[in-house]
């Protein structure tokens, strides 16, 4: 149980996907203007990840163990599917938040979050709980930072800040500081 957990904060906190690996940056950039819209977007995200690790491992246990050299292919395979029954899923349910995520939503497919999961939990060697919490930490790391990222810029919007800065250049500061604050927690694991 201690593996799980540990898998988890491992993945949420101390090589978050975004702010340790730089992975998903395309969303984290283009939907966190809003916080409402940053918790959806992360709640698709988890939906995409779990889904696609679960997959991965039944793909890894029971077929590509004949085939590894068609890894690769099958994943993206895998999420561009998951991702499209997310996108049609979003439409019908809430056309609203699919104008919101614009065209962020089909790039989920291209997000390399979701495929460095998929190559990432098969080069572990992960069974199916560890891949689960690999999963569900790596998409509420994902959450974290589009709402973290998210809730900054709606404070920065009422901010006086000097035209200099203002639009992507504060975004990317703002990233920065955000990603050096995540890379504080580097040690967390090797003193425990």
């Amino acid at each position: 149980m201690d593996t799980l957990v540990w898998i988890f904060i491992s993945a949420m906190v101390v090589n978050n996907f975004t702010l340790f690996y730089f992975l998903g940056l395309c969303p984290f950039m283009g939907v966190s203007a809003r916080v409402s819209t940053a918790l959806r977007m992360g709640a698709a995200d988890i939906f995409v990840l779990v889904v696609t690790a679960v997959f991965t491992w039944i793909l890894n246990t029971f077929i590509l163990g004949f085939a590894p050299h068609l890894r690769l292919i099958s994943f993206i395979v895998v999420i561009a599917s998951v991702v499209q029954v997310v996108e049609m899923a979003i439409r019908k349910l809430s056309p609203k938040l699919f104008r919101e995520f614009g065209m962020f939503l089909p790039l989920i497919t291209t997000n390399c979050a979701i495929l460095y999961l998929a190559i990432f939990q098969t080069n572990r060697g992960y069974n199916f709980l560890e891949g689960l919490s690999f999963a569900l930490g790596a998409g509420a790391g994902l959450t974290l930072t589009l709402v973290l990222m998210a809730a900054l810029r709606e404070q920065i919007e009422f901010s006086s800040v000097p035209e200099i800065a203002k639009g992507a250049a504060l975004v990317f500061i703002i990233a920065g500081i955000l990603s050096l604050a995540f890379m504080g927690f580097g040690g967390l694991l090797s003193q425990i």
